[in-house]
C-alpha cells in the first residue's frame, strides 16, 4: 500500500517524533491492521477540533517554556531548543516570536502573526498551564498540595534519600552496571537527563546530565498515563470502582448511548474505540486537520468534557490504538471517584500515593478548568520514577501496606487483547510492554514510555527498575543508548530463582 500524503505535510510530526518514518511508507502489517478497524468501522463521521493549528503549537510551546523554566530550572534559551517538541514541533517554533519570560508575574508569552498571543501561567503546586485565547485567568483555583514527608537529607532510601553503603550482592557485576550507566550517556547528542538503577528496590547505579541533580523535576510526557492508571489502582483498592464494570461517565448515560457498554478495562487497555485521531495512527493524515490526541493538550479547553463527548469509530474491545482520549477518561474517572467519596482531588495523589512512597518532586499540570493532564503534563525526579516503579515491582505494596489492589500489576502488565489481534503484542493496561521482544530484555518486562525517550522499565525476572529521563532533542540517539545499557543490565544482573 503506497501512502498518498505529500512528505512536506509530515515534516513537522516527523520533527517532533509523533510518527516515524514507517508510518510515511505503509509496511504490510499496517496495512492489514487497517483492514482489521475498517471490518469494525461504525462509519462514524468525523469532526476535527476547532480552531488554528498555529496557536495551538503555540499554546503547547508557551507551556512547555513555562514548566522547562518555572519547574525545572532551565535556562530559556536551551529550553527552546532541547525539550518539549510533542506539542510544539521544532519546524513550528520558527513561525512565531521569541517566548517572553516574565519571572515576576512567572509566565511565558508568545506572538502568533496575526497578533494573537498565547500565555503560560505557573501556578505553584500545580505547575503550568496555558490560558485560553483571550482569557487571562483560570476557571480554578490551584491548590497549594502538602507533602507530609520526613526530612529525605536524613531519611534512608526509598523514604529518603539517604543510600544504604552495605556492600552490593556478589552476585551483582558492578563494573557492568557502571559501564551500562555510563553507556546510558553515550553519545552527547543523546541529551540524557537522568539514569537510575534499581535491584530490588536498592539504588546500584545513578547518574545526572549537566545542570540536573537527584531533586530536578524532569518532563516525563505519556508516562504519566501509567501514574494516572496508578490511582485508579487506588480507587479500585478504596472500592470505588471495578475494572470490569461500564465507566460511569455521566455524559454516556443518555438513553440507546452505546458508549456505556465501555468499561474502565477497555479505556485503559486504549480500546474504548473512541474517535480521536492521534499522529500515531496507522493511518493518520494531518490534512484532515489538527489531531484531537494533541488538542487533548494544547486546546485550552476542559479537557474532560471533550474527551467525554467524543463519538465512537469502533465498539469497545475490538480495536487498540494509542489515543489520549483513554487516559483522559481515565483521569476523568479519576476526579468523579475522588470526589464522590468527599476528598480532595487535587492533593489525592500525594496524600494517598506519593506520601505513602517517598515521592517529594512530582508536579501533575492540569487544564484551565483544574483536570489533572497527566496523560503527559507531569514533572518528577527520575529517583522519584524509580520509587513508583519499584510499586509494581513490589506488586502493589509498600512498607507493608498494599496500596494497590491485588492483581492490580498483573492486569497492568499483561496484553490487551485487542492490541494483540491487530498483531502489536505491546501494550497493557496504560503501560507497555516488551511482548514482541523488541527490547534487549525478557519479553514480560513491562514499562511507562513518554514521547522524548521517558521511561520507567519493570524486569521482575532480574528484580531490575530502570528510569532514562532525557531532553527531547535526544530521543532518536538516547534510544540507542537506553538499548546497549539494557542489553549491559541483563549480562550485570542475574535473573531471579523463584
Amino acid at each position: 500500500m503506497k501512502n498518498i500524503i505529500p512528505i512536506s505535510l509530515l515534516i513537522p510530526f516527523l520533527l517532533s517524533g509523533l510518527i516515524s518514518l514507517a508510518q510515511v511508507n505503509i509496511p504490510e502489517g499496517r496495512s492489514k491492521m487497517l483492514e482489521r478497524a475498517a471490518a469494525f468501522d461504525l462509519k462514524t463521521p468525523y469532526q476535527p477540533p476547532p480552531g488554528d493549528a498555529l496557536s495551538h503549537n503555540t499554546s503547547g510551546y508557551a507551556k512547555i517554556m513555562c514548566s522547562a523554566v518555572f519547574i525545572t530550572g532551565l535556562t530559556p534559551e536551551f529550553a527552546a531548543e532541547h525539550v518539549g517538541y510533542f506539542t510544539a514541533p521544532y519546524s513550528e517554533r520558527a513561525k512565531v516570536s521569541r517566548p517572553f519570560i516574565d519571572y515576576q508575574k512567572k509566565s511565558v508569552s508568545i506572538t502568533l502573526p496575526n497578533g494573537v498571543t498565547r500565555t503560560a501561567i505557573y501556578t505553584g503546586d500545580m505547575g503550568c498551564v496555558c490560558l485560553p485565547e483571550g482569557k487571562n485567568s483560570l476557571y480554578y483555583t490551584p491548590t497549594n498540595i502538602a507533602r507530609n514527608l520526613p526530612d529525605a537529607a536524613t531519611t534512608p532510601w526509598p523514604m529518603g534519600d539517604v543510600l544504604p553503603t552495605t556492600e552490593m550482592p556478589v552476585s551483582i557485576n558492578m563494573k557492568k552496571v557502571t559501564e551500562a550507566v555510563d553507556t546510558a550517556f553515550s553519545p552527547e547528542d543523546a541529551f540524557t537527563a537522568a539514569f537510575v538503577v534499581t535491584y530490588k528496590g536498592r539504588i546500584i547505579g545513578e547518574r545526572y546530565g549537566n545542570g540536573i541533580n537527584k531533586n530536578t523535576p524532569l518532563e516525563s510526557w505519556s508516562m504519566g498515563k501509567s501514574l494516572s492508571a496508578t490511582i485508579m489502582g487506588i480507587l479500585i483498592r478504596q472500592g470505588v470502582y471495578t475494572l470490569d464494570q461500564p465507566a460511569p461517565i455521566p455524559q454516556w448515560q443518555g438513553k440507546g448511548d452505546g458508549r456505556a457498554k465501555i468499561r474502565i478495562m477497555d479505556i485503559m487497555h486504549m480500546s474504548s474505540g473512541l474517535y480521536c485521531r492521534a499522529p500515531q495512527d496507522p493511518d493518520f493524515n494531518p490534512s484532515v486537520g489538527y489531531p484531537d490526541h494533541l488538542y487533548l493538550y494544547t486546546g485550552a479547553i476542559n479537557s474532560f468534557e471533550y474527551a467525554a463527548n467524543l463519538p465512537q469509530q469502533w465498539l469497545p474491545n475490538q480495536v487498540g490504538r494509542y489515543r489520549n482520549s483513554d487516559p483522559v477518561l481515565t483521569n476523568y474517572l479519576n476526579r468523579l471517584g475522588i470526589e464522590k467519596t468527599g476528598k480532595n482531588y487535587h492533593s489525592f495523589p500525594q496524600k494517598e500515593l506519593f506520601d505513602k512512597i517517598g515521592i517529594r518532586t512530582m508536579v501533575m499540570e492540569a487544564d484551565p478548568y483544574g483536570n489533572f493532564l497527566t496523560q503527559g503534563y507531569e514533572f518528577a525526579s527520575a529517583r522519584d520514577w524509580a520509587r513508583l516503579g519499584n510499586l509494581y515491582l513490589q506488586e502493589g505494596i509498600w512498607n507493608g501496606e498494599q496500596i494497590l489492589p491485588e492483581g492490580f500489576t498483573q492486569f497492568v502488565s499483561t496484553l490487551a487483547e485487542p492490541w494483540v489481534a491487530d498483531g502489536r503484542p505491546i501494550y497493557g493496561g496504560l503501560f507497555w510492554i516488551n511482548g514482541d521482544g523488541h527490547l534487549p530484555i525478557p519479553t514480560n518486562a513491562y514499562m511507562m514510555l513518554g514521547a522524548g525517550g521517558q521511561s520507567v522499565t519493570i524486569i521482575p525476572s532480574h528484580d531490575l527498575v530502570i528510569v532514562r529521563l532525557g531532553h527531547f532533542k535526544g530521543q532518536r540517539a538516547g534510544d540507542k543508548a537506553l538499548n546497549k545499557a539494557f542489553a549491559l543490565l541483563m549480562e550485570a544482573i542475574p535473573a531471579n530463582v523463584k
